[in-house]
C-alpha cells in the first residue's frame, strides 16, 4: 500500500544515476513536456541544506538564484525565506527532521556529511477553455543523492502567510540499484486513498504510474545533451504564462471567426493597409536603410536579412538592440553553405548568425521560444561589449568581416571576375572597379553589391508554370518510350504473353529516360527544380517514379481508398472523381486498364463533370 509502481531499467551505457537526476531536472523544470495541462514551472530558489547528527539544521544553507542551463531567473523568494520555509516543513513532518511517513524513503539525516536539495517551484497551468484560469501552486522539491531519491511536498498557503504541506498530495520518485545493469525507477505515494486530484497540477495516482514513471525511466536512460536551450531561458516563465493567457483569451474570438464572420472594414482592411505601409520598399543592407530612432530590429523568418539585422542594428545607433528567428539558411550574399559537418545544418547557422552579432559588438544570447515550429531559437542582443567611443572601430571590424565572406565563386558569378590566386581584399577592389556606371554611384551605400533581395514576384520553378502542350510532349515522349521498350522483348516472350494482357511497358531509370529526350527539352527541365523527376511526379495519372526509376502506373494495382479516411478528403475524392479526362483512355494503345465505371478519371468528353470547390463549415456559436 503506497506503493503507486516500479519499472526496471537497464543500463548498459553507465548512463545511471546521473540520468536519473537528469530526467528529474527535467520533470522540475518542463513539466509541461510530460504534463500537456501545465504551460511550465518557474524555480523560485533553490538551494543545498545539511542536517546534524540532532536533526537539527546545520547553518551550511546556501541559495542558488539560477543555473546555466535556466539563465537569467527572477526569483520571488530569497535564501531566507526557503530557509524559513524548510524549518516550517520539518516541522510539520515529524519531531526528527526527515522522518517521512512511510512507505517513503526517509532523509539521510543521520549522516553529517550527507546534504539535501531544496527547490521551490510553481506550477503553471495552462488556460483553459471554459471557467476561470486555474491558480499556481507552489511546491517543494527536496532532492537526496544519497539515498536516490526526490520528494515532492505540496503547499498550501495559510492565511498568516505561512505554507502548510497538503500531506494527502506527497509523492516521491525513488531510484534503487538492482544488480549488475539493473535498476528500478518507482513511484511512491503514502496515502493513495486520500490523493487529491485536480485534473491540471495533479492529475491522477494511475496518471503518475503509466505516463509520468514510464517518462521517467525513458529519460534516465535516453537522456542526450541538447544542441540548444530550454524553451524561454531568458524570461520569466510566470510573466510569459500570464501574458501569453491574457492575449489568448483576448484575441480568441478573432482566431475563431476570422474567414467568415469578421467585419473586413475593421479587420481584413485594416490589417491589409498596415502591412502594405511596412511594406513600401525592398530593403537593402546599405547606408540608406537605417534605423537610429528604432529601439528593436525584429527579424522572424527574415531569409535573406537574417545575418543583416545585427550589422543594421549596430550601424543604427549604440542604443539599438534586435531579436533575430532564423528559419532559411542565407548568408550575407546568398545560400548559405555548410563548413563543419560535425554540427546539424541548423545548430552551425545559428552558430554563425551568433558570430555575426558578436562581430557587432553584441552580447549576444540564445533562447527557444515555445511555439509549434522546428526552427524556434532565437538570436538576440541587447547591450554591447564595447563603450560608444570605439564605434568607428567596431565597424571597421564588421566591413572587414562582412568583405571576407564575399568569396571568390560569389564574385565570379555576380561580377564576371578572374579570381583566381588572389585573396578577397584584391577581388574586392577589382569588382569595385568593374562595376557599371549606375551601380558605381551607389556602391559607397551598399554594404555587399553582391547581395539579391527576394524579388517581389517570386518564380514557380516546381514544373508547374510550364506550358501545358511542353508538358504534354514530354509525357507522351516517355511514355511511349516505355511502351516500346516492351516491344524489344524477345518473341518467345511475346508469345507467352496472354493477348488480352494490359500493356505497362518497361521500367527505365531517370538518366535512361532523360538520354532519349531532345537536348533543347533537357535544357528548359533543367531550369526547374526538380527537373524531368518533378515532371513526371507531377504527372501521378500516367507515372509512378520509385527508387530513380519511372513506371507507368497501373491503375489495377493501387490501393483503394480507406473507409478511416477523414471526411475532408471523401468528399475531396468524390469531388475530383470525373473532372479530368483519363490520358490512358486516349493515348494508351491498349486504352485504360479500368472499367469506365471504376475509373476516377472520364472515358470521354461526355463523361466530364465540373469540379466543384468544397464549402468550408461555418463555426456554430
Amino acid at each position: 500500500m503506497g506503493l503507486v509502481r516500479a519499472v526496471g531499467v537497464r543500463d548498459g551505457g553507465a548512463a545511471l544515476p546521473h540520468g536519473f537526476w537528469a530526467a528529474v531536472r527535467v520533470w522540475l523544470e518542463k513539466p509541461q513536456v510530460a504534463n500537456r495541462r501545465l504551460c511550465g514551472a518557474a524555480i523560485e530558489v533553490e538551494g543545498t541544506v545539511a542536517l546534524g547528527k540532532g536533526g537539527e539544521e546545520s547553518s551550511s544553507f546556501a541559495a542558488v538564484w539560477g543555473s546555466e542551463e535556466q539563465g537569467e531567473r527572477v526569483a520571488s523568494a530569497g535564501a531566507a525565506e526557503l530557509g524559513r520555509l524548510w524549518r516550517e516543513v520539518c516541522a510539520q513532518l515529524s519531531p526528527e527532521h526527515g522522518h517521512l511517513p512511510p512507505p517513503l524513503t526517509p532523509w539521510a539525516w543521520p549522516d553529517p556529511r550527507a546534504e539535501l536539495r531544496a527547490v521551490l517551484r510553481t506550477l503553471l497551468p495552462r488556460a483553459r477553455p471554459a471557467g476561470p484560469p486555474a491558480p499556481p501552486m507552489k511546491e517543494l522539491a527536496v532532492q537526496d543523492v544519497y539515498n536516490g531519491t526526490v520528494t515532492f511536498l505540496p503547499l498550501e498557503e495559510n492565511s498568516e502567510g505561512k505554507y502548510k504541506i497538503k500531506k494527502c498530495n506527497i509523492y516521491q520518485i525513488q531510484l534503487v540499484y538492482i544488480k549488475d545493469e539493473e535498476w528500478s525507477v518507482s513511484i511512491v505515494a503514502p496515502f493513495p486513498e486520500d490523493w487529491f486530484s485536480d485534473g491540471i497540477a495533479y492529475p491522477k495516482l494511475a496518471w503518475l504510474e503509466n505516463e509520468l514513471l514510464s517518462k521517467l525511466a525513458k529519460w534516465s536512460v535516453e537522456q542526450k545533451p541538447s544542441e540548444f536551450k530550454s524553451t524561454l531561458s531568458l524570461i520569466s516563465v510566470a510573466k510569459y504564462s500570464k501574458v501569453y493567457q491574457d492575449l489568448k483569451e483576448k484575441y480568441k474570438e478573432m482566431v475563431k471567426v476570422w474567414p467568415e464572420v469578421t467585419d473586413p472594414e475593421k479587420f481584413v482592411y485594416e490589417d491589409v493597409a498596415i502591412a502594405t505601409y511596412l511594406l513600401e520598399s525592398t530593403i537593402m543592407p546599405g547606408d540608406t536603410h537605417l534605423f537610429p530612432d528604432t529601439d528593436w530590429l525584429i527579424g522572424n523568418h527574415s531569409d535573406e536579412l537574417t545575418p543583416w539585422i545585427p550589422v543594421i542594428a549596430a550601424r543604427s545607433s549604440y542604443s539599438c538592440r534586435y531579436f533575430v528567428l532564423p528559419c532559411c539558411f542565407f548568408d550575407f550574399y546568398g545560400k548559405y553553405s555548410r563548413r563543419q559537418s560535425k554540427k546539424t545544418q541548423y545548430r552551425e547557422y545559428l552558430d554563425f548568425v551568433a558570430q555575426v552579432g558578436f562581430v557587432c559588438g553584441f552580447n549576444v544570447e540564445e533562447d527557444c521560444l515555445r511555439i509549434p515550429s522546428t526552427k524556434r531559437v532565437s538570436l538576440i542582443g541587447k547591450s554591447r561589449t564595447y563603450p560608444p567611443a570605439e564605434h568607428a572601430l567596431i565597424d571597421k571590424q564588421i566591413t572587414q568581416y562582412i568583405n571576407n565572406h564575399q568569396t571568390c565563386a560569389l564574385l565570379m558569378c555576380n561580377r564576371k571576375v578572374a579570381c583566381n590566386h588572389k585573396d578577397h581584399s584584391d577581388v574586392c577592389k577589382e569588382a569595385s572597379s568593374e562595376l557599371p556606371e549606375n551601380e558605381t554611384k551607389t556602391a559607397g551605400t551598399i554594404w555587399m553589391p553582391g547581395f539579391q533581395p527576394r524579388e517581389k514576384v517570386e518564380q514557380i520553378r516546381n514544373c508547374a508554370s510550364l506550358p501545358r502542350d511542353f508538358v504534354d510532349d514530354v509525357v507522351l515522349s516517355v511514355a511511349n518510350l516505355l511502351l516500346n521498350a516492351t516491344s524489344q522483348n524477345s518473341c518467345s516472350d511475346m508469345r507467352d504473353r496472354n493477348t488480352n494482357t494490359w500493356n505497362q511497358g518497361e521500367s527505365l531509370s531517370l538518366k535512361e529516360v532523360a538520354e532519349h529526350l531532345h537536348k533543347e527539352t533537357l535544357k528548359r527541365l533543367k531550369s526547374e527544380y526538380g527537373g524531368l523527376q518533378t515532371l513526371l511526379k507531377n504527372n501521378h495519372q500516367v507515372f509512378e517514379v520509385l527508387n530513380g526509376r519511372v513506371h507507368i502506373r497501373d491503375w489495377r494495382k493501387e490501393k483503394p481508398s480507406r473507409k478511416t479516411k477523414p471526411e475532408v478528403k471523401r468528399r475531396l475524392s468524390a469531388e475530383a472523381f470525373k473532372t479530368r479526362l483519363c490520358w490512358f483512355f486516349i493515348h494508351h494503345p491498349d486504352g485504360c486498364s479500368l472499367p469506365s465505371e471504376s475509373c476516377p478519371y472520364a472515358h470521354g468528353t461526355e463523361e466530364l463533370r465540373q469540379s466543384q470547390k468544397i464549402k468550408k463549415k461555418k463555426n456554430i456559436q
